[in-house]
């Protein structure tokens, strides 16, 4: 039989470990006893393929450890005949509907383990028949079943499996602090699977502590059994997750008393794992009717119906007025940063978007300014008290006008991005050529490529990609024009157009006014070197590309258009006043000048 080996309604299951300790876990199987079973795998993994094809509901085949064959024997008052030959016992669990069939599915499937059923005791069951040996306190019978030898499995060993090795491992940590360990949920229900959570329900007696207060136990008990969880799954070898509860008996019985709903589905599904002759006792007088609400739990559940009306008037107001609220608010503060403006306060919201889209762009109309408006007001007014309930009609109503604002300001996005991209790429195209102009002269932009290619790119003193770059930009503003330009080749054109203009500026400062010697030299300080440049009109600082000049006895910030053309029509070098030495020291300190 090879592992993980899936069939049409389950899973084959690898073997489980079952080493968990040197200590012997409840239906532990030896290594002896595993070679032995291993003898006859190959039969049993034939006899299993059987069963699923003729029985599909089936949930599960399991081969039970022979430490519980006594038990099972006994329990199931099998010949001693039959006991003397050491029967393999092989459980299988077939849906509580099926219970009736349960002689006939036995009867055929004994006929068709005729190769192995002198060695083999069949044992065809359901999960009520299950959890009725835990109604009966046969704690060690089911613990086997759950520990058995897994052919096959929907889900429900595996989920007994993991509990078992869980209670195990917390019953040998602090046992006399457990009253109960009590499993529910869909393994109860007979719903699960191999991915579903295990709930468990565990009591701890808190009646006789002495050395700590009872909520520091609940607390460190439940420590201890949360971190079980892990080494339970690892050791059961499932995916079932374990979701335990923790009571501390004192509060559970408090519960009980108060007829807590939750508790009282718990004690009438719940099914013990272990229990010290608590939680039976409780199952039982439900079942009586015995356990019932105090008047006080009366009054209590009764009392919750007062404010009914008022706690569904305010949780509609908080769904519909709020979650309304922030819907229109949110998208209208996204399209005015989209536009470029910072994100408006809620209260300026309403009136930066209507001047912005409405009065200014003309790109909205009033109407939905206006539901905007009305809708932030109701807002306001039920936050101040004044709106107290809300009519269905008021909520379609709102819901409406939602639908029909967002359904506008989603097209409003697309208009504004489209602006956005116009104005982008007039931008990009501008200040490319604008920069040409002043390296080249105002020439046309045919006559500026053609420069560009001639001075810059055949010369080698800028890439090749970079006249490709250059005529992609001349002509993403003509296919913008003619509707071909999308939002990733305004992005394109954006990102290649500031790698040229950088390029452009630095070859501009480095290598054209390093030419022009005009009025040139170079200031050293102790840390860096600046470029000086004096000309007739103004006199320029230059710092690793940061231009300043001179203004009234102070540094302004200048551009390279500004030195450009100053140096262009500087025509001989000028002398330097002392006073503009001084300035300059006052702006970088002490330097010493070179040429």
């Amino acid at each position: 039989m090879e592992n993980n080996k899936k069939e049409t309604l389950g899973e084959e299951v690898k073997d489980p470990r079952m080493d968990y300790s040197k200590e012997k876990m409840p239906g532990e199987i030896t290594t002896e006893q595993k070679k032995e079973m291993e003898k006859t795998r190959k039969e049993l993994d034939d006899f299993k393929k059987k069963i699923i094809k003729k029985y599909p509901f089936t949930l599960a085949i399991g081969i039970l450890p022979p430490q519980a064959s006594q038990k099972i024997e006994e329990e199931e008052s099998v010949p001693e005949e039959d006991c003397k030959k050491k029967p393999i016992h092989v459980v299988v669990l077939i849906p509580e509907e099926k219970f009736k069939e349960i002689n006939k599915i036995k009867s055929e499937l004994v006929k068709d383990s005729e190769v192995i059923r002198q060695r083999m005791w069949l044992h065809v069951k359901t999960p009520v028949d299950v959890f009725n040996y835990c109604l009966d306190g046969k704690y060690d019978i089911v613990s086997a079943i759950g520990m058995s030898f897994p052919l096959y499995d929907k889900g429900f060993l595996g989920a007994l499996r993991v509990a078992a090795v869980h209670k195990s491992l917390v019953l040998r940590k602090f046992e006399k602090y457990i009253i109960s360990y009590v499993i529910g949920g869909s393994l109860v229900r007979g719903e699960a699977i191999k991915t579903s959570d295990v709930d468990v329900f565990i009591v701890i007696d808190d009646t006789d502590v002495k050395r700590m207060p009872r909520l520091e136990l609940k607390e460190k008990l439940r420590n201890i059994i949360y971190q079980y969880i892990l080494e339970a799954s690892e050791l059961a070898g499932v995916k079932n997750k374990l979701e335990p509860q923790v009571y501390l008996l004192t509060e559970f019985w408090e519960s009980v008393k108060d007829a807590h709903p939750v508790i009282f589905t718990f004690i009438r599904d719940g099914i013990p794992l272990y229990d010290k002759g608590t939680f039976m006792p409780w199952k039982l007088l439900l079942k009586m009717g015995k356990l019932k609400p105090s008047p006080e739990a009366i009054d209590m559940f009764m009392s919750m119906s007062d404010k009914v009306v008022e706690r569904v008037q305010r949780n509609l107001l908080d769904s519909v007025v709020g979650d309304i609220y922030w819907g229109v608010l949110t998208p209208a503060q996204a399209l005015l940063m989209l536009y470029g403006l910072p994100p408006p306060t809620h209260k300026e919201t309403i009136t930066v978007f209507r001047e912005t889209f409405v009065e200014k762009e003309k790109l909205l109309e009033k109407k939905y300014a206006d539901i905007l408006e009305k809708i932030v007001k109701i807002y306001k007014d039920y936050e101040h008290g004044k709106i107290k309930e809300i009519k269905g009609e008021d909520v379609d109503k709102y819901v409406e006008d939602f639908k029909v604002y967002i359904k506008r300001l989603k097209e409003l996005r697309k208009q504004i991005e489209k602006k956005t991209q116009e104005k982008t790429i007039e931008e990009i195209h501008k200040n490319v050529f604008n920069l040409l102009k002043t390296i080249f002269g105002n020439k046309s932009e045919s006559v500026l490529i053609s420069k560009f290619d001639s001075d810059f790119i055949k010369k080698g003193r800028l890439p090749g990609n970079y006249l490709g770059i250059l005529k992609d930009i001349e002509k993403s503003k003509k296919d913008y024009k003619k509707g071909k330009v999308n939002k990733h080749d305004v992005e394109n054109a954006r990102k290649n157009a500031s790698i040229l203009i950088n390029h452009l500026i630095e070859y501009n400062q480095r290598q054209e006014i390093a030419e022009m010697q005009k009025g040139k030299m170079k200031l050293k300080t102790k840390d860096k070197t600046y470029d000086l440049a004096v000309t007739s009109k103004e006199i320029f600082l230059i710092d690793s590309g940061n231009i300043s000049k001179i203004s009234k006895d102070k540094f302004v910030e200048s551009n390279v258009e500004e030195l450009t053309k100053a140096l262009s029509e500087q025509k001989e070098k000028l002398a330097i006043d002392e006073k503009v030495f001084e300035i300059i020291k006052k702006k970088i300190g002490d330097f010493e000048i070179t040429f």
